[in-house]
């Protein structure tokens, strides 16, 4: 038993010393290919710099060579003044001859022809002054400030680790603006990564994580913002690293910042048969009540009408999915074509959205109580409260609480924006594009309420795990002593 229990220690020793020779021949064969690979990287560098500098200096001489020919040129006046010397040459020989003349007609005549020779003469009408000047000495460099630089020149270092500033970071509006800052100046910063992930848990995040870090790469600046995000979950870690051209640098600390929001989903399991729910998505279908009843039929072997003991209602699965309270009940029936959200509010306040087909022959959006029975259909009731569009018949835009409707005068938006602050008891409904209010509820909730909505004849989409937006929280502020409420609902 003991050889036995040496065998399996050596065993286990002998494929440690194995893994670990694999390991350090891997490394070696890293070592060399990676320094291969820079040097292939620093053989092209330096074959950039020298074609730089060839066409700097063929850049140069082609002015050096421009500079001379024109200077060349202007200095043509050299030919010039070699006939005008050769003129004056013959002139000073040919008066030379003449005062050695003996008759005075002939030397008259003689000194006239050449008094107007002189006068004639291109040297009298010559410029004596150089066009050009022979000085190149603008054309002369001086690489001694670049020679140092080139002296200078060392492998880039590894970029410092940011540091995130918490103070400066900013949750608000479904966009996190994350800010950090270098421990010290680093000029040969190319860009910044920024990496975030989603989580429930509080403080440092966890070594092991189901959510992926997300990567945002090219950050030119030391802040970032993360625009439009959904928040379904509490919080959310970041970290940030500082990239060169060649190299990263390591990630800065993580942090973790609160994405508080209201994040939920639709119970799909007590909604209206003839609705559709896909995520949080809905759709009317006309149909949904006879396929389930001919399902039922299929199931049970029996033609008979579908009666309240074995309705399409009742034929589904018992839905115990919804644990907030709708628990053991059946689905909405009859004309209500409702469907709930399936987390509750309590406190606080919450907001989400709703944008719905205008070609909808009705639609309901507000909150109910989790007691909303059955039959009863949206503002029909003490237990909810919403805004009805009504496109059958005649067209009409409400709010509606205890069967009681009061008309809005106000453009019927394609989304809308609902706001519950429970714990006072209002609840708001805006244009969820331009956040112009267009009605307030104020009560008193006396149970937990869940987002409610309806559809006939038509579809929407909801927008889930969303902030109280900051232009909704303003406006809940300086609209509170005009809103309407439900006492004055005719």
């Amino acid at each position: 038993e003991s050889i036995r229990k040496i065998i399996t220690t050596l065993a286990v020793k002998n494929e440690e010393i194995q893994n670990f020779i694999y390991s350090l021949k891997q490394m070696m064969q890293n070592v060399q290919d990676n320094s291969t690979r820079a040097q292939e990287d620093l053989d092209a560098e330096f074959q950039s710099l020298f074609a730089l500098l060839d066409e700097l200096k063929e850049e140069m001489v082609t002015k050096i060579k421009q500079e001379r020919a024109q200077r060349t040129y202007e200095l043509q006046q050299l030919a010039a003044c070699t006939k005008a010397l050769e003129s004056s040459e013959e002139l000073l020989e040919a008066a030379n001859q003449t005062l050695g003349m003996a008759n005075d007609h002939e030397f008259h005549q003689a000194a006239k022809q050449i008094k107007d020779s002189v006068t004639m003469a291109p040297a009298f009408r010559l410029s004596l002054k150089a066009k050009a000047s022979d000085n190149m000495s603008h054309l002369m460099v001086d690489f001694a400030q670049e020679r140092r630089i080139l002296q200078a020149i060392a492998f880039l270092p590894v970029p410092s680790t940011p540091e995130i500033d918490l103070a400066e970071s900013l949750v608000a509006d479904n966009c996190v603006t994350l800010s950090w800052r270098m421990p010290e100046e680093d000029t040969k910063i190319d860009h910044y990564v920024l990496e975030y992930r989603r989580t429930n848990f509080e403080g440092p995040p966890r070594a092991k994580e189901d959510q992926p870090w997300m990567v945002v790469e090219g950050i030119r600046s030391t802040e970032y913002t993360l625009p439009r995000m959904k928040f379904d979950m509490k919080y959310m870690n970041f970290r940030v690293r500082a990239c060169n051209k060649a190299v990263a640098g390591e990630f800065s600390e993580p942090v973790t910042l609160e994405t508080r929001a209201f994040a939920f989903r639709l119970d799909a399991s007590t909604c209206h048969q003839n609705l559709r729910v896909e995520e949080l998505s809905v759709e009317w279908d006309a149909t949904g009540g006879k396929l389930q009843d001919v399902k039922a039929r299929e199931k049970d072997g029996k033609g008979r009408t579908a009666s309240p003991a074995n309705s399409p209602a009742r034929a589904v699965q018992s839905p115990k999915r919804m644990s907030l309270g709708r628990g053991g009940r059946d689905r909405f029936t009859a004309e209500s074509y409702t469907v709930l959200g399936d987390t509750l509010i309590d406190g606080d306040d919450h907001y989400w959205e709703v944008q719905f087909d205008r070609d909808s022959k009705a639609f309901g959006v507000g909150v109910a109580y989790r007691s909303l029975g059955k039959f009863d259909q949206l503002g029909k009731t003490s237990a909810s409260w919403c805004l009805h569009l009504n496109n059958w018949l005649q067209v009409s835009f409400s709010a509606k609480h205890a069967n009681k409707a009061k008309v809005l005068d106000v453009p019927v938006p394609d989304c809308i924006g609902v706001h519950c602050n429970f714990p006072e008891g209002v609840l708001s409904f805006y244009n969820a594009r331009t956040k112009q209010l267009l009605h307030t509820f104020r009560t008193k909730f006396t149970q937990p309420v869940l987002p409610a909505f309806m559809v006939w004849c038509g579809s929407f989409q909801v927008s889930s795990g969303l902030q109280v937006p900051s232009a909704v929280q303003c406006l809940q502020k300086r609209s509170s002593t005009a809103s309407s409420s439900n006492a004055s609902l005719p």
